[in-house]
C-alpha cells in the first residue's frame, strides 16, 4: 500500500492591470508599543485564568513523560467567550459555533481609545520580538530559565496603531490579517473588542468592517499576553510576523479560498483540479462569472510566461451572506514538474482567479502559486517524487532566527535555508508549529521537501502553560486554519498533527484524540498523508494505527540501548525499524527526529571516547564548568545517538524513507545538557550560522559527489605537546592518508557502516596536518590545518555587497581572527568591538557560543573559537556607503564597505 498525491503551493493576492479590486496593504510600520514591567502591574483584560506555577523543572529531558492537565475553574470576568467566535469559520459543525455574549469588554480601557496619549510608548515596526534584546536572565532561579532561552519573552504588552480608511472604501469589506502573534492576542478597533486568537504560531483574520469609521482615523489596539513556562524552547514575544490590511469588494474569494490538486501527473500531461470559495457579504443575492488562468513562473518566480490553461465557470449564483465553493478541472500539456534539486527543479505555476459581475465588472482578483508533482510514500521504496526515489536528507528547524529572535525576516530565513542546501539537506520538518507563511514560499522556490507540523502538545501538558490549556476549545480551528493556509504549497509533502504528545501513554484514549485530529486534516486536504511523531508508542500500541506514515523520534536507532547509555534513567528502546515495518507492512516509515548529538563549535575535550556514540557526562564529552560540549561529534543527549550510529541504522534498513536530524541550526532555548546557557547544542550549524564539524560529517554523506575532506580538531595545542590528540576525518571519499609535518600517519579506508576515519593515537606536535582523500583509488580532495601564530588581525567578509534600505534587508558580516600569515586562529576568543559609519545600524551581534549571555544588541562581544558575527541594516530610505569596522586590542582592525541602495 502507498499514498499517491500531487499538490499545489501558496495563496496570496493579485495585481490587476485594469483596476485592482483587492488591496493587501502592509501595516507593519509605526506601531506604538508598551510592555508592563511585571505581571503584577498588568491589566485584568485576560483571556482566561491559568493554573498557578508550583514546581517547574526547567532542566528535565526532552523525552520526559507529559502529565495530566490541572483542572481550573473559569472566571466570569475573562474575555474567552468574546474571543472564541473568531474560530467559528473553522468549526465544521455549525451547531458547535460559539455565540458571542452581550457587552463589549474593555471598551472604557484607556489603551483602546483614540484620544489616549501614547507618545511616551516605544515606536516599533513589525515583525517585532520584544524579548530578543534581553537582557539574559542568569542563575538557577531565573524568572525565565534555560528552557525558554533566559530572555524576557513572558509578560503582557499592547500595540497601538491608527488606520486611515477613506470614505471610498465604505462599500468594501476590510480585514485584519495577522500572520502570527505570541500569544493570546486580542484586538480592539475604535473601542470595540473585535476578536483574537490564542495560539501564537497560527495565522488568522478578523473582519473589521462593522467597526470602521470611514473617512476618519481608526484606533487599532492589540493586547498580547505571553505566559511564562509555556514552551520547551524560546517562543519570542509580541507580534512577530507580518500584519496586513486586506480590502475587498463584498463579493470576493475567501480567506485562503483556493485549493489546487493534481492527478494523472506525467511529463506529458497533468489534470489540475481547482476549488474556489467565494464569499458574498452583500445584502442581495448575486450572479457572477469566474475565470482562472494558469501561467508558468519563470526563474525569478515573478514574471509570467505564456498561459498554460484556463478554467471558466459562468452564471454562479451566490446567496447573500454566504460562501459558495465551485470546482473546475483542466489538463495542462507537458507540465513543468516541481521536484527537489539536484536531480529535479522546483518549477512553479501561478493561477489568477478573477470574479466578474454580469456586466463584466471585475469584483476580485486572487493569485495562487502552486506546483505540479507526484509524491508517493511507499512502504518498501520510501519516498518517490515524480517517479524518482528520493532519500530524505532532512533537518528539524525551530522558528527563531538566532540573534534576531522570533521576529520573522525573509533574508535571515533564506540564509538559513541556503546554508542547509549547501549541506545537502533536501527536507525540513517545521518543529513543532506552523512556520511563517513566507518560509514555505522559500521552500517552494528552493525545492525543499517539508513536514508541516501543528502541535507539540494536546490535552496532556509538557509545561504548565503550554497549548494543553486551550486544546479543547481551539484544536479544530487551529488545525483547519493551518491546513487551509498551507495546503497549496508543493513543498509540503506530509502533515504532522503532533510531536511526542503525552497521549502516546494513554492507550485507546490517546489514539482517539489523534484519530480526531487526523480526520480533521484529511477533511481539509485528502491528497496528503498524515502523521504524528512517536518517541514512546510501540508497534503493538493503538497510537501508531491512527497515522498514514509512521514517524519515529529516535526509536529507529534505539533510545538508551547501547552499553554507554545503560546506566541512564528514562525511555529505553531497542532499535525498532524492523518491528514497526513488520507491524505496519503497508505504511512508509520516516525518522522524524534522529541523532540529538551535541557540540560547541570548535571546542575539543579530552580524552575522546572510543565508542561511536556516547552520552555526555562530566569529563566525558562535556565540561560543566565552562558549559561546553566536545566537537569530536560523538556525544549526545541522554536519549540521542551520534550521526555515525544513525547512518548505520538507516543503511541497515533501506525501507526507511530517510531522516530529519535534530537539529539543522542551533536555536534559542533548550540548552541540553547545560541549562545555565542560552541556546541549544544540537545544531549542525551554530546559532550565528557558523558550521560545526558535524556539518561536514553530514555533507560527506549527503553530497557524495562533492569532493571534500575535513580535519578535526584544530592544531593549536601547546599544552598537549607529546600527548595523544586524536584526529578524525570526514570525507565524501572512501580513503584518506593523513600527514603530520609531511610524515604519513597511514592510509585508511572506510569499512562497512563506517562514516569517519579515526587516528586515535596521534601524538601532538605543532606544525601541519594534511589529509588527502581518495575515491575509487583516485585523488579526490585534500585539506590542511596549521598550527598558527598568535592572533594578529581581524578579517571581515559580507554575505552580499549591496543592501536595500527598505528596513528589512540585512547584511551578515563574518569576523574571522587570523595570524600574520592569514591562517585562521581557531582557538582565539579575543574581545571585539564594532563601529558603523554611514546610513546603517548594527542590528545584532553573535558568536555562536551557547554560554554567552551578552545581549544580542551589544556592539562588544568576544569572538568564539575564532569567529564572530555582525548583522546590519540600512536606515530606511537612505543611500550611500556603510562602513563597518571591527576592533580588538592588540589586533589589526578590519573593515568592510557595503553599498546602500
Amino acid at each position: 500500500m502507498f499514498y499517491l498525491f500531487v499538490l499545489g503551493c501558496t495563496t496570496s493576492n493579485s495585481p490587476n492591470k485594469i483596476e485592482n479590486p483587492r488591496e493587501r496593504i502592509s501595516i507593519n510600520e509605526g506601531w506604538k508599543f508598551m510592555k508592563y514591567e511585571s505581571e503584577a502591574l498588568a491589566d485584568n483584560l485576560i483571556y482566561d485564568v491559568r493554573p498557578a506555577i508550583e514546581n517547574v523543572d526547567d532542566t528535565k529531558e526532552a523525552d520526559s513523560k507529559p502529565t495530566e492537565a490541572v483542572e481550573m475553574a473559569t472566571s466570569a470576568e475573562v474575555l474567552k467567550p468574546y474571543i472564541l467566535p473568531t474560530a467559528n469559520h473553522f468549526i465544521k459543525d455549525s451547531t458547535k459555533h460559539h455565540k458571542r455574549p452581550k457587552g463589549n469588554p474593555g471598551e472604557n480601557f484607556p489603551f483602546v481609545q483614540i484620544n489616549f496619549d501614547d507618545h511616551d510608548w516605544e515606536t516599533v515596526d513589525l515583525p517585532h520580538d520584544w524579548a530578543i534584546k534581553g537582557p539574559f536572565m542568569k542563575g538557577n532561579d531565573a524568572e525565565v530559565g534555560g528552557g525558554m532561552g533566559r530572555l524576557p519573552s513572558n509578560g503582557t504588552a499592547w500595540y497601538r496603531k491608527q488606520l486611515e480608511i477613506p470614505k471610498s472604501d465604505q462599500e468594501k469589506s476590510i480585514f485584519l490579517d495577522i500572520d502570527g502573534a505570541m500569544s493570546y492576542a486580542m484586538v480592539w478597533l475604535n473601542g470595540n473588542l473585535v476578536g483574537g486568537w490564542p495560539y501564537g504560531y497560527n495565522s488568522w483574520r478578523l473582519d473589521l468592517t462593522p467597526y470602521i469609521k470611514f473617512g476618519e482615523s481608526n484606533q487599532l489596539a492589540i493586547r498580547v499576553d505571553n505566559p511564562n513556562h509555556s514552551a520547551r524552547w524560546y517562543p519570542g514575544g509580541g507580534i512577530n510576523r507580518n500584519v496586513w490590511l486586506t480590502k475587498t469588494n463584498k463579493i470576493h474569494i475567501g480567506q485562503w479560498g483556493t485549493y489546487v490538486t493534481s492527478q494523472g501527473v506525467s511529463k506529458d500531461s497533468a489534470t489540475i483540479d481547482f476549488e474556489v470559495a467565494i464569499v458574498n457579504d452583500a445584502l442581495s443575492n448575486e450572479t457572477v462569472d469566474v475565470v482562472t488562468e494558469i501561467y508558468p513562473l519563470e526563474n525569478d518566480f515573478k514574471r509570467l510566461g505564456l498561459r498554460a490553461a484556463s478554467i471558466k465557470e459562468n452564471n454562479i449564483s451566490l446567496n447573500s451572506f454566504s460562501q459558495t465553493t465551485i470546482k473546475g478541472s483542466v489538463v495542462i500539456k507537458n507540465p513543468k514538474l516541481w521536484g527537489p534539486p539536484p536531480t529535479q527543479a522546483p518549477n512553479l505555476y501561478k493561477a489568477i482567479t478573477t470574479i466578474h459581475s454580469q456586466d463584466g465588472t471585475i469584483l476580485d482578483n486572487y493569485e495562487t502559486v502552486f506546483g505540479i508533482r507526484e509524491v508517493i510514500f511507499d512502504s518498501e521504496k520510501g519516498l518517490i517524487v515524480n517517479g524518482e526515489s528520493i532519500k530524505i536528507q532532512g533537518v528539524n528547524q525551530h522558528h527563531d532566527l538566532g540573534a534576531l529572535g522570533a521576529a520573522f525576516n525573509l533574508k535571515a530565513a533564506k540564509r538559513q535555508l541556503e546554508t542547509l542546501k549547501e549541506l545537502g539537506c533536501n527536507a525540513i520538518r517545521m518543529a513543532h508549529n506552523p512556520p511563517a507563511p513566507e518560509l514555505l514560499e522559500l521552500t517552494d522556490q528552493i525545492g525543499f521537501l517539508v513536514i508541516d507540523e501543528i502541535f507539540d502538545s494536546w490535552e496532556r501538558k509538557k509545561t504548565p502553560h503550554d497549548f494543553h490549556l486551550i486544546f479543547d476549545d481551539w484544536f479544530e480551528a487551529d488545525t483547519r486554519s493551518f491546513v487551509r493556509r498551507d495546503r497549496n504549497h508543493p513543498s509540503v509533502i506530509l502533515w504532522s498533527f503532533g510531536n511526542e504528545v503525552g497521549e502516546q501513554y494513554t492507550d485507546e484514549e490517546g489514539a482517539k484524540v489523534g484519530s480526531k485530529l487526523s480526520a480533521i486534516v484529511k477533511s481539509e486536504d485528502p491528497s496528503r498523508p498524515t502523521t504524528a511523531s512517536m518517541n514512546y508508542a510501540k508497534p503493538n500500541m493503538p497510537f501508531p494505527t491512527i497515522m498514514d506514515v509512521i514517524s519515529l523520534n529516535y526509536q529507529g536507532e534505539g533510545i538508551r540501548d547501547a552499553p554507554a547509555y545503560a546506566h541512564l534513567q528514562g525511555i529505553k528502546t531497542s532499535p525498532l525499524y524492523p518491528a514497526f515495518h513488520e507491524a505496519f507492512p503497508n505504511k512508509a516509515i520516516i525518522s522524524s527526529e534522529t541523532a540529538a548529538a551535541l557540540s560547541s563549535r570548535g571546542t575539543y575535550l579530552f580524552p575522546v571516547t572510543g565508542d561511536i556514540s556516547s552520552p555526555i557526562s562530566d569529563g566525558i564529552g562535556g565540561d560543566p564548568k565552562t558549559g561546553y560540549v566536545s566537537s569530536y561529534e560523538l556525544y549526545t543527549a541522554n536519549f540521542g545517538s551520534s550521526a555515525d550510529k544513525v547512518f548505520a541504522s538507516q543503511d541497515k534498513h533501506p525501507f526507511v524513507a530517510g531522516e530529519f536530524v535534530w537539529s539543522g541550526w542551533d536555536y534559542l532555548g533548550e540548552p541540553t545538557p547545560y541549562y545555565s546557557s542560552r541556546s541549544s547544542y544540537f545544531g549542525l550549524i551554530d546559532l550565528a550560522g557558523f558550521k560545526k564539524d558535524r556539518f561536514y560529517l553530514y555533507q560527506a554523506r549527503w553530497r557524495p559527489d562533492l569532493p571534500m575532506v575535513h580535519i578535526l580538531p584544530h592544531w593549536n595545542w601547546p599544552e598537549r605537546t607529546g600527548q595523544i590528540t586524536p584526529v578524525h576525518i570526514f570525507t565524501s571519499g572512501d580513503e584518506v592518508e593523513l600527514f603530520l609535518n609531511e610524515k604519513s600517519l597511514g592510509r585508511k579506508k572506510k569499512g562497512l557502516f563506517e562514516y569517519r576515519l579515526r587516528w586515535d593515537d596521534v601524538v601532538y606536535n605543532p606544525g601541519t596536518l594534511k589529509a588527502v582523500a581518495y575515491k575509487n583509488g583516485q585523488f579526490w580532495s585534500e585539506e590542511t590545518v596549521h598550527t598558527t601564530g598568535e592572533p594578529s588581525k581581524l578579517d571581515l567578509k559580507t554575505d552580499q555587497d549591496d543592501l536595500l534600505s527598505n528596513g528589512k534587508d540585512l547584511v551578515f558580516i563574518t569576523v574571522k581572527i587570523t595570524d600574520n600569515k592569514d591562517h585562521f586562529v581557531a582557538n582565539a576568543n579575543n574581545p571585539i568591538s564594532y563601529t558603523i559609519e554611514g546610513p546603517g545600524e548594527i542590528v545584532a551581534t553573535d558568536n555562536g557560543d551557547p554560554t554567552d549571555l551578552t545581549t544580542f544588541a551589544s556592539t562588544e562581544r568576544n569572538a568564539f573559537n575564532g569567529l564572530a558575527l555582525v548583522i546590519i541594516k540600512a536606515k530606511k530610505g537612505a543611500s550611500g556607503q556603510i562602513k563597518v569596522t571591527a576592533n580588538s586590542s592588540g589586533l589589526q582592525s578590519g573593515s568592510v564597505t557595503i553599498n546602500c541602495q
